[in-house]
């Protein structure tokens, strides 16, 4: 292997070649992805027979979640568009907040939805709120899609119990009720900044979208929309019994009948299943539609989702080799050579490794496995901050290697350079904003 500084240059070098690839030569996000994956593997010295069994197990273990997840998640997205059951929320959001403040309620949705659920699954969620209300409102549907995905990002990353947070909270022996509210003092503003404020800013300068990425039903005046309460209900299922497989320990004996069955119902597969079941009801055949009706509904919504899941897959293949490679080792060594204070180190340590590897989870696993031990020597230094800091920075610049920015650029019909320019900035706003914070907030407590 190439040493750590030459290793940190290729890795740049490999990243600028994609976006050359995909902005300018106009290849396919999914070839570009491939080509450069392996490519990269090569000039840093995998051995020849490890490149694709690398490039291969960042690309299953993604799609082992993800594929699942967007195709369920498409299916009650489908069945909640053609029942009229987006509209009706679209409806009752618009007469709640008012037209104006549309992506405002789409924030505050979104960190609600958010709390319980990885950022992938609440994202297909919302989408189809998202086009409906743009269609209705005649806006850009980033308008309300930036601030949603903003709020999923905030919550993903800084407030217990989604598990990425958990986990940090865990391993600093962060209190968790302080470490809720501390995330809310600092989440909430974060992502009004970088959510509805940024999105006003940002999307008038993007391209316009002549037709809507995702299929929506045909407008009948003379339809009755299901109920707003029964419509809500299928769309929070999931997040019910995921929030129950959350509070599996807090409710049930670990290892008993009862938390095994939390813990299944409670995973994003079976949440979203039993979702999708229930939708086939209250959305379907008990508004009139026949299971022939339905399962065409079905059919065609998967089709569009190949590419997204594939490219979110070969994403992921190129974290992986970024990984192997040894990039990844030789940013914790960098990192860890600064002397700086621990809130700013962990912050920096998870933002180097969310550059690398494009995984937020995986970026605050990594930081709080090496500041949890400073952190134990140094008393004095809050654990929940620690907790916010090394989240916000897990955040920062989603790129090409983040399968986040190929889900925000296929749903939305974004280029890649209105997706950095809307997705991209918004993250590294979080990202920023959500450090600031914290450090003033230290000031503080």
């Amino acid at each position: 292997m190439a040493p750590g500084g030459l290793l940190l240059i290729e890795a740049g070098v490999a990243v600028a070649l994609l976006i050359v690839l995909i902005v300018r030569v106009r290849l396919s996000p999914f070839i570009a992805l491939t080509l450069v994956s392996l490519g990269l593997a090569l000039v840093v010295g995998i051995p020849l027979g490890g490149i694709v069994r690398s490039f291969e197990a960042g690309v299953g273990g993604a799609l082992g979640h993800i594929a699942l997840v967007v195709g369920l998640g498409t299916i009650l997205g489908k069945m909640m568009v053609e029942s009229g059951g987006a509209e009706r929320i679209a409806d009752t959001v618009i007469g709640f907040f008012g037209p104006t403040r549309a992506d405002w309620a789409m924030m505050t949705v979104a960190l609600i939805v958010g709390l319980p659920v990885f950022f992938e699954v609440g994202f297909v969620l919302l989408v189809p709120i998202v086009f409906t209300l743009a269609r209705r409102l005649g806006q850009h549907p980033m308008r309300m899609g930036l601030p949603m995905a903003a709020g999923l990002s905030v919550v993903h990353a800084m407030v217990p119990p989604h598990p990425a947070a958990l986990l940090a909270t865990q391993a600093y022996n962060a209190d968790v009720g302080l470490t809720v509210l501390f995330a809310l003092i600092v989440g909430i503003p974060t992502a009004a900044i970088a959510g509805p404020l940024y999105g006003r800013l940002i999307v008038p300068r993007l391209a316009p979208l002549p037709i809507a990425p995702v299929p929506v039903a045909d407008e009948h005046d003379d339809r009755v929309l299901p109920g707003f309460g029964i419509t809500l209900a299928t769309l929070l299922l999931p997040v019910v019994l995921m929030m129950a497989g959350s509070l599996a320990t807090a409710v049930a004996v670990p290892g008993s009948t009862l938390d095994g069955i939390l813990r299944f119902v409670g995973t994003p597969v079976v949440a979203l299943l039993a979702a999708v079941l229930v939708s086939y009801w209250t959305l379907g055949l008990a508004r009139g539609m026949n299971l022939g009706t339905i399962q065409k509904f079905t059919n065609d919504c998967l089709a569009p989702t190949a590419m997204i899941t594939l490219v979110v897959g070969v994403g992921a293949g190129f974290g992986r080799v970024l990984i192997d490679s040894g990039v990844s080792d030789a940013i914790v060594a960098a990192a860890t050579s600064v002397h700086l204070p621990i809130v700013l180190l962990a912050w920096l340590i998870a933002a180097l490794m969310r550059v690398a590897t494009g995984s937020a989870t995986v970026s605050m696993a990594t930081a709080a496995g090496i500041i949890a031990p400073l952190a134990a020597a140094n008393p004095g230094i809050r654990p929940e901050l620690l907790v916010l800091a090394t989240g916000a920075g897990s955040v920062i610049l989603s790129h090409v290697n983040d399968g986040g920015f190929w889900l925000v650029k296929e749903y939305f019909g974004l280029s890649v350079a209105d997706t950095i320019r809307s997705w991209t900035v918004c993250e590294t706003l979080i990202s920023v904003i959500g450090l600031v914070l914290t450090l003033a907030l230290s000031l503080v407590v």
